[in-house]
């Protein structure tokens, strides 16, 4: 995230940081040199855990509790979040905010409850809108916004329509958010991995060896990805010298149904 050991760091604020993809981008931002907001939903152990990760990276980090379904809570959060930039950088702004936080809910669409429903737009669209518009203030000018979508937007899976719909509205979102906060110097993307082999969704492509040779199957380069290949790229493309890219959706899946 710095070019050198004398700049002055970014913050970077993930979103369901204690596990999956959110863990391995936050270890990926402070192995490049920048520090870290962890929030979590309920895992407060495995969020201090990711925070002593970093800290023996040598970067700083904070956890913070939050309900990214929850859009009562976001203007609570957003005041513990001021507190914790002063207590610990000084600062009153992050440089970036990556919204990964979300969960999997499968379910063929003629049996999708209205309860599943909500729960999947609560947190992985309205949560990612309401969000970013309560953090807006605290975002310094020349940030970096990065949505997580995901490639069942491009490829469809039976099971996952609302899910999938979700994501493909944080797609459009983005491109909005990335033409309203262009003048503030602002780039924003959206970054769709394809299969991952995560606890997300109950491990279903990690513990399910069948499913997971037949999305290699139709993967270019052969396999189903890792988390190590998802969060180096999303602090790549955090990283100052990656400043002309913004309103993009960038699938990371190996080439996944091509």
């Amino acid at each position: 995230m710095t070019s050198s050991t004398t700049a002055t760091p970014t913050i970077t604020l993930v979103t369901g940081a204690s596990r999956g993809l959110g863990r391995n981008t936050a270890l990926s931002i402070a192995r490049t040199g920048g520090d870290v907001v962890v929030t979590y939903h309920s895992k407060a152990d495995q969020a201090q855990a990711v925070v002593a990760e970093i800290t023996a990276l040598g970067r700083k980090a904070v956890a913070l509790q939050l309900d990214t379904g929850d859009v009562a809570s976001f203007t609570g959060f957003t005041e513990r979040l001021r507190a914790a930039l002063q207590a610990t950088w000084q600062r009153s702004t992050i440089d970036h905010l990556v919204n990964n936080a979300g969960h999997g809910d499968y379910a063929a669409f003629a049996e999708t409850t209205e309860a599943q429903f909500d729960r999947l737009v609560n947190v992985h669209f309205k949560g990612v809108f309401f969000l970013t518009q309560a953090l807006l203030p605290l975002i310094a000018d020349g940030g970096r916004i990065v949505n997580f979508s995901t490639g069942l937007t491009r490829l469809s899976l039976p099971g996952y329509a609302a899910y999938a719909a979700a994501k493909g509205a944080v797609e459009v979102l983005t491109r909005y958010l990335a033409k309203e906060l262009g003048a503030r110097g602002i780039a924003v993307n959206t970054v769709a991995p394809g299969a991952i082999e995560t606890d997300f969704g109950g491990g279903v492509v990690r513990d399910n060896p069948a499913l997971n040779q037949q999305l290699a199957q139709m993967t270019a380069l052969g396999r189903v990805g890792v988390p190590d290949d998802i969060g180096p790229m999303v602090a790549s493309l955090l990283d100052a010298s990656n400043r002309w890219v913004t309103a993009q959706r960038i699938e990371v899946s190996g080439g996944q149904a091509l």
